[in-house]
């Protein structure tokens, strides 16, 4: 029998963590990611406009050699550790030369990312690292090998001139990685993306041969972005010209910090076009809110050319789906502080990129329509026959739902729309939080049903006996669906919207409204859950007042929705140089709490709100029935009461 006592804890030291959990760190299919990191690093200096040559060499043997002609990394003793910086960089998580973004203290104003976790990442998975660096007339090398334990010396090579640069070549550890070669197509991708994203910077890629010859390829893209957009636009013909543009804050903007802002270049395609977006030169390729902020401006830009032209025919309201769904871009933003999902950085997450790019989008783009008539026009034109296409959809769902219609609920605000796929049902705790609600919602696409007190345990009543509870009938009749067994088939051509929110507080009693709706609609509407149409919002319970910081950062209001995230806000703020007793934290009590701006921002506008699906977990449906029954049935105190004795130290109540 294993001992539990002071020498079983164990504390992972410099690189242990990165590879005792790989899959945390980095993507663990291949390399990619990996060598991803050091040539972001090259890209970074060529942003920062220190760069003009990007070169990577694959080898024979797997490895992967980077090289630029940037600055060089310091190789200098760092003033409080001691230790020369390029070694810090490869061998120490958090460290490096991005987090200081205070007053133009940092060495990249504008880097692809704070995680402060890029080449020692690299280095801790890899078996061997070979780096030379020309900075100020001198060449220096040193290699680290062993993942990262074993730091070779930090030796003078001899002079070179005027010449700066970093050159790393990386032998990936094959033992971390499904497959240990780096995936060519992926590598030529992203330095394609590079070279289209830098003006005047020349990428290259050399590939050496079984034979010892070497195959180049190199990237150029005159036209930027819009050269790029036509290639990924194929045999594609564009509806009207492809509008590619830029514009980033100056130090007279009172709302961002001079150079964030975005470069673009958008078109209409009859097909639709797959599209591209990056953050300070990353690849989200799971998109994010810079790119909601696109659409959003580019929809109340021809939404405002469509309203000036009189193009709108009678009984047709646009919607951004219609104007954007035939849409292809490729997007380039450049925020201060990205905040990413995940170390990978495929999503972006920062709220402020919505604004950001919508309103640096918004009005070039009016201004290109008007100027540009016949392109709005066709433009327009597409928009508006989508438009049409969907509402004839809907009218055709309408009819099937005209005969024997039950009245609506009174207190029910209904949306406009009858699109299925646009449509979602807050079922929203109290009348006061339902009066927010109410003010912060999409009129044209959410409705709102506030529900007064908790909703009847409906796990042991009968199909008939539903009814009698007000609340229970009340939701019934505003999803337009009756209750059915989970081998029942149900009628859901009358279903009014495609999506139902549960929104409630973030406290014991919110939790106790959502386990009593689940249990409805498990027991009594499993066709929804099936159908992926149950969600749950997850409003936060801290908001946070930041202070502005010099005309670089502006006053911001960010939001937590538990105490480990404000935990990560505070230590991102303190790394920014923000002292923590200038920060405001303040604790909703409830939904009622928050004002109709907050609401709409956390927990329903789609481009920044959290919503989770409500899904069938893995495994066998009796594991999930036999835990309801424990729960909720009526018979099963004594279970409950010796399942909460067992379990009930793993939870942290909010009381």
């Amino acid at each position: 029998m294993s001992q539990y006592d002071e020498s079983s804890f164990r504390v992972l030291k410099g690189l242990e963590p990165v590879r005792e959990r790989p899959g945390m760190y980095t993507r663990t299919d291949s390399p990619a990611h990996i060598i991803q990191e050091v040539i972001d690093n090259a890209a970074d200096e060529a942003l920062a406009g220190h760069a003009r040559h990007i070169h990577v060499l694959m080898h024979q043997d797997g490895s992967v050699t980077v090289t630029d002609d940037g600055r060089g990394i310091p190789v200098g003793l760092h003033p409080e550790e001691k230790i020369p910086v390029v070694v810090l960089a490869y061998t120490q998580l958090h460290a490096g030369g991005k987090f200081d973004k205070k007053s133009g203290n940092s060495a990249y104003a504008f880097s692809g990312g704070l995680h402060g976790v890029g080449v020692s990442v690299t280095n801790a998975l890899s078996t061997r690292i070979a780096v030379e660096v020309r900075r100020e007339g001198r060449i220096w090398g040193i290699e680290f090998s062993q993942g990262g334990s074993n730091i070779g010396p930090l030796e003078d090579l001899g002079s070179c001139g005027k010449q700066t640069g970093t050159r790393v070549r990386v032998w990936p550890d094959g033992k971390y990685f499904d497959t240990p070669k780096v995936p060519l197509g992926e590598l030529e991708r992203l330095l394609r993306s590079k070279a289209v994203l830098l003006p005047g910077v020349k990428v290259a890629l050399d590939i050496e041969q079984t034979d010892g010859a070497i195959l180049t390829k190199a990237w150029s893209y005159p036209e930027g972005l819009a050269g790029y957009l036509k290639e990924l636009a194929g045999d594609q013909e564009a509806v009207c010209p492809i509008y590619a543009a830029e514009k980033y804050a100056d130090a007279n903007d009172s709302d961002f910090a001079p150079g964030e802002g975005a470069a673009w270049a958008i078109g209409w395609f009859p097909e639709g076009v797959s599209s591209e977006s990056y953050v300070n030169l990353i690849p989200t390729v799971a998109g994010g809110t810079h790119e909601s902020g696109l659409r959003a401006g580019v929809f109340d830009a021809i939404k405002a050319f469509v309203e000036h032209h009189a193009l709108l025919p009678r009984g047709v309201k646009l919607q951004q789906e219609d104007a954007c769904g035939r849409m292809g871009f490729v997007l380039s933003a450049r925020l201060l502080d990205p905040q990413f999902q995940g170390q990978v950085k495929e999503k972006l997450n920062s709220r402020e990129a919505v604004k950001l790019v919508s309103s640096q989008v918004r009005d070039p783009f009016e201004i290109w329509l008007n100027l540009h008539v016949d392109a709005g026009r066709a433009i327009a034109e597409l928009a508006i026959k989508q438009a049409l296409a969907r509402q004839k959809n809907a009218q055709k769902v309408e009819k099937k739902k005209q005969s024997g219609v039950a009245v609506l609920p009174g207190k029910l605000s209904d949306c406009e729309s009858t699109d299925l796929v646009e449509n979602e049902l807050f079922l929203v705790e109290g009348d006061s939080a339902g009066g927010s609600a109410k003010m912060a919602r999409n009129k044209e696409t959410q409705a709102i049903l506030p529900l007064r007190g908790k909703v009847l345990n409906s796990w042991e009543i009968e199909v008939g006996r539903l009814f009698a509870n007000a609340e229970i009938h009340d939701i019934s009749v505003a999803l337009g669906v009756d209750p059915h067994g989970p081998d029942d088939t149900p009628n859901l051509s009358n279903l009014r919207y495609g999506k139902v929110v549960i929104m409630s507080d973030a406290d014991v009693d919110g939790a106790h409204i959502q386990t009593l709706l689940l249990t409805l609609f498990y027991r009594h509407f499993p066709a929804l859950i099936d159908g992926g149409h149950v969600h749950i919002a997850q409003p936060p319970l801290y908001r946070i007042d930041v202070p502005a910081s010099g005309k670089k950062r502006p006053a911001r209001r960010l939001y937590a929705l538990d105490d480990g995230e404000l935990n990560a806000i505070r230590d991102r703020l303190e790394k920014e140089g923000i002292a923590a007793d200038r920060i405001e934290v303040g604790r909703f009590k409830g939904l009622g709490e928050m004002n109709p701006e907050q609401l709409r921002e956390t927990a329903m506008d789609p481009a920044t709100r959290r919503v989770l699906p409500v899904l069938h977990a893995g495994g066998d449906r009796d594991t999930t029935l036999k835990l309801f029954h424990l729960l909720m049935g009526k018979g099963e105190a004594a279970g409950r009461r010796a399942w909460m004795e067992a379990n009930g130290h793993l939870v942290e109540a909010d009381i």
